[in-house]
């Protein structure tokens, strides 16, 4: 091997290393057991998560933690704690806890809108409960879109071939800075390199809305859709932005829907001027922004263009 391939390898070496010697000790191992208090154990399941505030606060995801009666989080010096959920927002996959415990390393967020493409990426987690196992790869892409088990898409979800397993999941995605620019959140199998993470600005946000409120409050019509094509006469009469809209299934009653005139069978095609080509378009639109807030609605009734105005609710869970 030449001289200049050894330097570089071990560059990299050192790169690694002294970003595992930082970030580690933030890592934690989260145990879970589901099920009723007061009823027999439940199942019993495991993830990762890391401490981002040196008084006790640890990041998640949502699904590691869902519907646990008891969350047992171990540090990576071997300490025990009890974990209390301080939010969870399944959308995002995304969950706080807190620790008893104080002037613990913590890890710092980067930012995700400064990485490239073929950085190096580092994931540290406990996958099948091996506790603190580092992985390395590269972010692969950047801009993904996921879908969440609850079924509404995470946006802006980076790509990496850094190898995940269960297990894996809350852990840190980082950079040789030591920077985390993610939180490790699936894999599709049986493909290999195919990780995922969701960015780091994406879980800032996200933490700061559930240390204030609990929960992420979104807003909502009081509608059940699906994705359409629009046939093609209105969208060259109208010119319409796309071809797909939503087609309105059924409208809740009493809901901003009904107030607004919404029928079943009218095509949502715009709300407040953002094209709507489908069901994924209308919920990143349904912010907590909107909640209370009027805004235009431009529906296809028949083969009329039709503007309504609506005021989306909160949606309760």
């Amino acid at each position: 091997m030449l001289a200049e391939d050894t330097a570089l390898l071990d560059a990299y070496s050192d790169a690694v290393v002294r970003t595992v010697e930082v970030v580690s000790a933030a890592v934690v191992k989260i145990d879970i057991e589901r099920g009723r208090q007061g009823q027999p154990a439940g199942d019993r399941a495991g993830g990762s998560g890391f401490v981002f505030t040196p008084d006790g606060l640890v990041l998640t995801n949502s699904h590691v933690v869902g519907d646990a009666r008891r969350i047992t989080v171990t540090l990576a010096d071997g300490q025990t704690l009890r974990g209390d959920l301080v939010g969870d927002d399944p959308d995002t996959d995304l969950a706080v806890l807190r620790v008893g415990a104080t002037s613990l390393p913590a890890a710092t967020f980067g930012d995700s809108r400064a990485i490239k493409v073929g950085q190096i990426a580092i994931a540290i987690g406990n996958p099948f409960g091996f506790q603190c196992t580092v992985t390395t790869g590269v972010v692969s892409a950047l801009g993904r879109s996921l879908r969440a088990r609850s079924g509404r898409i995470i946006d802006d979800v980076i790509q990496t071939d850094a190898a995940l397993n269960p297990g894996n999941s809350g852990g840190p995605l980082v950079t040789t800075r030591g920077e985390v620019i993610g939180v490790n959140t699936a894999t599709i199998l049986p493909a290999q390199g195919l990780c995922f993470a969701i960015a780091s600005n994406t879980a800032r946000f996200v933490v700061s809305r559930l240390i204030r409120d609990g929960r992420i409050r979104r807003s909502y019509i009081g509608v059940a859709g699906q994705n359409v094509p629009v046939p093609r006469q209105i969208v060259r009469a109208h010119r319409l932005a796309g071809a797909t809209a939503v087609l309105v299934v059924s409208v809740e009653a009493r809901s901003a829907g009904e107030h607004a005139g919404l029928r079943e069978g009218d095509l949502i095609v715009a709300f407040d001027g953002r094209a709507v080509g489908g069901v994924d378009d209308l919920h990143r639109l349904l912010t907590d922004e909107r909640i209370g807030a009027a805004a235009p609605l431009t529906i296809v009734r028949g083969v009329a263009l039709v503007e309504l105005s609506i005021v989306p609710a909160e949606l309760r869970k």
